[in-house]
């Protein structure tokens, strides 16, 4: 297009363009941004950690707070969470319903410590029945530290964002070695296999973006069984 037939364009305001975005999140989020909410942020690590301090032995299970999966995925967390409560591990959740709420079944059941570390949502998030020690959490953030730092294996069955998210921390923080490699166990193939069978293709064979011992991070296991041989094998000698 020769140049006198460019269209003009429009000229922007350079003040309004160059202004930082944070200028218009304060005055949209002022209750957010008060020097009072790092205190809070302090107070709930700190009582979090104090929390965690009394546990010696922990697994960490994860996974859907919705109805609709599969029963058999709620019944084998709780079987595999009275296993390890059996044990002598206490068996750590989000506290929420679904299989956070089958996993504390388990432990509760089994005379184990049942714990919850719930998150304040406006919806479907609440400390369910079968939890015996709680803390709730305002941040996500915050939350998610603890459950990083709380157990000695972590399990996940199948869930949403939040399992996910959850998941592919605590492999990049294995993979980072920002923690000392810990079991970290996908029960239920058909939900799991997809997702591996990307990483393996795409992630690692077409774009190098992880090398293949990083893949070795990450066990998958079918059942309760197979995913409690798993965790004992690799945090040998498990006392009883």
């Amino acid at each position: 297009m020769p140049k006198s037939q460019v269209p003009p364009v429009a000229k922007k305001s350079v003040k309004s363009e160059t202004k930082p975005r944070i200028n218009y999140l304060f005055p949209a989020h002022q209750h957010d941004v008060s020097p009072w909410r790092i205190f809070k942020i302090m107070a709930e690590f700190v009582n979090g950690f104090e929390f965690l301090r009394q546990f010696t032995r922990a697994v960490s299970f994860f996974g859907s707070a919705r109805v609709g999966l599969e029963p058999r995925m709620y019944t084998e967390a709780t079987k595999l969470a009275r296993m390890f409560a059996d044990a002598g591990f206490a068996v750590v959740t989000g506290g929420g319903p679904g299989i956070m709420q089958a996993a504390n079944k388990g432990a509760f059941e089994a005379g184990g410590r049942s714990i919850g570390l719930n998150i304040k949502l406006p919806f479907e998030q609440r400390t369910n029945k079968y939890v015996t020690d709680a803390e709730s959490f305002e941040y996500f953030f915050s939350r998610k530290v603890m459950l990083s730092f709380a157990a000695h294996a972590y399990i996940f069955f199948p869930g949403g964002y939040g399992t996910l998210n959850e998941m592919f921390e605590m492999v990049e923080l294995v993979q980072t070695k920002k923690i000392e490699p810990l079991p970290i166990v996908l029960v239920g193939r058909d939900f799991w296999t997809p997702l591996l069978d990307w990483l393996k293709t795409v992630v690692l064979d077409k774009t190098r973006g992880i090398e293949p011992e990083d893949l070795a991070i990450i066990h998958v296991a079918d059942n309760a069984e197979e995913a409690f041989r798993t965790v004992v094998r690799l945090i040998q000698p498990l006392k009883r």
